[in-house]
């Protein structure tokens, strides 16, 4: 792999992260644009090294680094979560900081598509479905 196209990973893991991570930095959530950004990155970058792995040792198990890599998401996502009296808030962001562990991974892994396309579903599913729970809630 040449330098060239982890230069494009990168970017595109960054694009990805930037696309969730605006959204929610106008929404002043807790996790905003570098947050987003920064898993992204760091999960592209553990799928980078992964493709590394695999190439240099045998019996490298880039399913374990993705495992560990999600589960450090899913522990990062935790901190978000709060409790106010009844109220649970922080669940979306925390979920979106585990989706950018997977959004990364996949570009990094060099499945561009892939983390493009499930950028795309993730800014959608926060802005459009927050409207349609509001139209629930009515």
């Amino acid at each position: 792999m040449n330098i060239g196209v982890i230069v494009l990973r990168l970017f595109i893991a960054t694009l990805c992260g930037a696309v969730i991570g605006l959204e929610r930095e106008l929404k002043d959530k807790a996790a905003g644009l570098r947050t987003h950004i920064l898993v992204c990155e760091g999960a592209c970058l553990f799928g980078l090294l992964g493709v590394y792995m695999e190439a240099t040792y045998a019996n490298a198990d880039i399913l374990r680094l993705a495992q560990g890599l999600l589960i450090g998401m899913g522990f990062l996502g935790g901190g978000v979560i709060v409790r106010e009296g009844t109220a649970v808030k922080g669940l979306t962001t925390a979920a979106g900081i585990w989706f950018m562990g997977a959004i990364g991974l996949s570009v990094g892994l060099g499945y561009y598509m892939l983390g493009l396309i499930g950028s795309l579903f993730g800014l959608a599913i926060i802005t459009l479905f927050r409207r349609l729970e509001r139209l629930v809630k009515r």
